[in-house]
């Protein structure tokens, strides 16, 4: 292939289900892709292969893709134990919080979507489910989680704005990732593939969120703990110190991992020798600007404000009367990263 020599194998390869189940068939590896020569197949291993009939009736197998599941399996095993491990019943209520949003964006965001409605007013329904069920489940009732929800919801909103203003301003269309355009051919109805750029946004935004405005509200109500006496503008004044640290570490996180995932293109380009003036106006590359710069200008709209809500709830939650008990209290201990 071109200037690269690579291996590759003519295995057989048993099938294990379909329509062909425990047919030999014969399956090329490496001839028609790049493949790295130390991954070749071997016996036992397990791989995916597409069968295909051609017009003359000869049946043909196409390698597609190794078999993973085991593996991931495994790591998802490891990850459930640590987690249970480390936070205890907090951490049950975390996993359970996990699958309420896969079941939320599986069962709801994607076929909604894929059915031809608008993926931002979709995100956003799908940002307020998750936000509530998975905030609710994690940290239960109690006013820190209402003063958490409160002010996601007041900086999603910001971020959706932003969003919308700057994918329009910037004239970014949707079909900067290759993802969308075998989307649109596969797709039974029409997706504004621009809406669906804003709404990954908005979902994208929600993740980061939930972890800065937690810690945010739980210092409050800590600081209030450790001394009653304080006002609302001390607390205010001292929860901004610990965000601003804590953002600044976040955006820089946040910016690398944007980075990150587009390092192969990244390489690619530097190979080409491209312009940097031309390297950001690729829209694959602008989209990932907007998309890094729009969720930390987010990040950092959600520090003040809720320093300001959880300030505020922190000093007068108990002033509130019946209304304090109905609303959960302040929630007892604080709540950490999870």
């Amino acid at each position: 292939m071109g200037d690269v020599v690579q291996n590759y194998q003519i295995v057989e390869a048993r099938i294990l289900d379909g329509n062909y189940k425990d047919i030999p068939m014969s399956v090329e590896y490496g001839k028609f892709a790049f493949r790295p020569n130390s991954s070749l197949l071997e016996v036992g291993d397990k791989i995916f292969v597409t069968i295909d009939v051609r017009p003359d009736g000869v049946v043909t197998a196409y390698f597609t893709d190794h078999d993973r599941s085991k593996v991931l399996w495994y790591l998802t095993g490891l990850f459930v134990v640590s987690i249970l491990w480390m936070a205890k019943f907090k951490g049950f209520r975390a996993l359970t919080a996990l699958g309420i949003s896969f079941w939320i964006i599986l069962g709801y965001v994607i076929p909604h979507i894929l059915g031809g409605e608008d993926p931002v007013r979709v995100s956003l329904i799908g940002s307020g489910l998750l936000l509530v069920s998975t905030l609710y489940i994690t940290y239960g009732w109690n006013i820190k989680t209402h003063s958490a929800v409160m002010s996601i919801l007041i900086v999603l909103v910001i971020t959706g704005v932003l969003s919308l203003v700057f994918v329009k301003a910037a004239r970014l269309s949707g079909f900067g990732d290759e993802n969308a355009l075998f989307l649109v051919q596969a797709a039974s109805s029409t997706i504004n593939l621009q809406g669906l750029l804003l709404g990954g946004m908005i979902i994208g935004a929600l993740g980061v969120l939930d972890d800065l405005v937690t810690s945010q509200v739980a210092s409050s109500f800590e600081l209030f703990k450790a001394d009653p006496q304080a006002t609302v503008h001390e607390i205010y004044r001292s929860v901004m110190r610990i965000g601003q640290d804590h953002v600044a570490a976040t955006v820089n996180t946040l910016v690398l991992a944007y980075t990150g995932a587009s390092l192969p293109l990244l390489l690619l380009f530097a190979l080409g020798e491209s312009d940097i003036n031309y390297l950001i106006n690729v829209e694959f590359m602008a989209e990932e600007i907007v998309r890094a710069l729009v969720g930390s200008i987010g990040l950092m709209a959600a520090v003040p404000i809720s320093s300001l809500i959880s300030a505020y709830a922190a000093k007068h939650a108990s002033k509130m009367g019946s209304w304090y008990h109905f609303l959960g209290g302040d929630g007892g201990e604080s709540h950490h990263h999870h």
